[in-house]
């Protein structure tokens, strides 16, 4: 496939990166990755709908190609700011968002805050934990939220990251963490998701720091508050072999003011890379392409 440009923008001083597809003068498209991912596990995607919309994909800040936070975590706001920043400054409202994981949960704040300017929506997987999970830690004392982010950030201050021998033995452990993918997009997302080191070996290019979540920023309340100021059409998507929750049957689809729920059978939490054809079949009925 003939892949896209690669540009950089700036957000909060940070030194961003994303990819554009091209197609200008289309309507705009906006893919946002999952944590620990990158830009470039949405190219199959944006090869299948880059005819009908002007694709830009971000590496959030700490993955891929953008430049990792120094002196403070990665909270979900600091996210759907850089995004806001990225919408702004590319003109791109209103777009059309899709977001997966982590990338869907910032997709569903940011389109709460800034309801006008997104035309639709795709969640995958991005409502988090299940209800009974939540309410385990909307439960928890204040005092242990903080002692278990302290313990896991002085963790990672002396955890190193993992180097692989070769880009095979990444390969390798990318097939494994997710079963369902083929050798070609395993290869695929390891190529773009890695940085060789000086001494040769490969490491992920992602901050190991994004692995730990701030114990304060938007509760659970305030996030379905937002969920409630989304005017668009809304698609909630999840894989049934995952461990999320059908958001259909726990009742966090009724947030919404104009939604759908999709479970894509044979698919775990990367339902885009698990059922791909599948897939893109519903986003292009959804999109109405």
């Amino acid at each position: 496939m003939e892949g896209p440009t690669s540009h950089v923008y700036f957000s909060q001083r940070l030194r961003l990166h994303y990819v554009d597809w091209g197609n200008e003068g289309a309507p705009s498209m906006l893919l946002v990755h999952g944590g620990r991912d990158h830009c470039r596990n949405w190219d199959w995607v944006a090869e299948a709908l880059r005819g009908d919309y002007h694709i830009i994909a971000p590496d959030l800040r700490g993955h891929g190609d953008s430049q990792w936070q120094i002196g403070g975590g990665y909270n979900q706001i600091d996210y759907v700011f850089d995004i806001a920043q990225l919408v702004n400054q590319k003109n791109m409202g209103p777009a059309t968002i899709i977001g997966h994981s982590l990338g869907g949960s910032i997709s569903l704040l940011y389109s709460g805050l800034f309801p006008d300017t997104v035309a639709k929506l795709v969640s995958i997987e991005g409502m988090g934990p299940p209800p009974g999970i939540i309410k385990d830690l909307i439960e928890q004392p204040m005092e242990d939220r903080l002692h278990v982010w302290v313990n896991e950030l002085r963790k990672l201050s002396s955890r190193i990251p993992r180097r692989y021998a070769s880009l095979e033995e990444a390969y390798e452990r990318m097939q494994k963490e997710n079963p369902h993918l083929t050798e070609d997009q395993a290869r695929h997302l390891t190529i773009h998701g890695s940085n060789q080191n000086e001494d040769g070996s490969y490491s992920w290019k992602f901050d190991n720091y994004v692995r730990n979540f701030p114990p304060i920023g938007l509760n659970f309340e305030d996030q379905h508050g937002l969920y409630k100021r989304i005017n668009c059409p809304t698609l909630l998507v999840r894989g049934t072999e995952s461990w999320a929750s059908d958001p259909g049957e726990d009742g966090r689809a009724k947030t919404f003011r104009d939604v759908q729920v999709a479970s894509i059978d044979k698919a775990g939490h990367w339902v885009h890379h698990d059922q791909l054809d599948t897939f893109i079949t519903l986003i292009k009925g959804f999109l109405g392409i």
